[in-house]
């Protein structure tokens, strides 16, 4: 597998935007500089993450998400 990184990456299997292969070797994410360890969905063109919302969720159970803007950077958890 190659150790390029998608420009957009998601957690929810429902979305077209999952890599159950990719996600298993561990993704970490740093987001203005910081280090995130629940983000739901990222992308890197846009320049956005999606983060959980405390333990609010919608009507169909999942959960609810924030949008944050900022500067993404995805990385290989397995390379470090």
């Amino acid at each position: 597998m190659s150790d390029a990184l998608p420009d957009r990456l998601s957690t929810d299997p429902d979305s077209p935007f999952y890599d159950a292969a990719l996600l298993e070797r561990g993704i970490g994410i740093r987001f203005k500089g910081q280090e995130k360890t629940n983000v739901e969905e990222y992308c890197i063109s846009e320049g956005w993450i999606r983060v959980a919302a405390g333990t609010a969720r919608d009507r169909s159970g999942k959960q609810l998400t924030l949008k944050l803007k900022g500067p993404v950077e995805p990385y290989l958890k397995d390379e470090t």
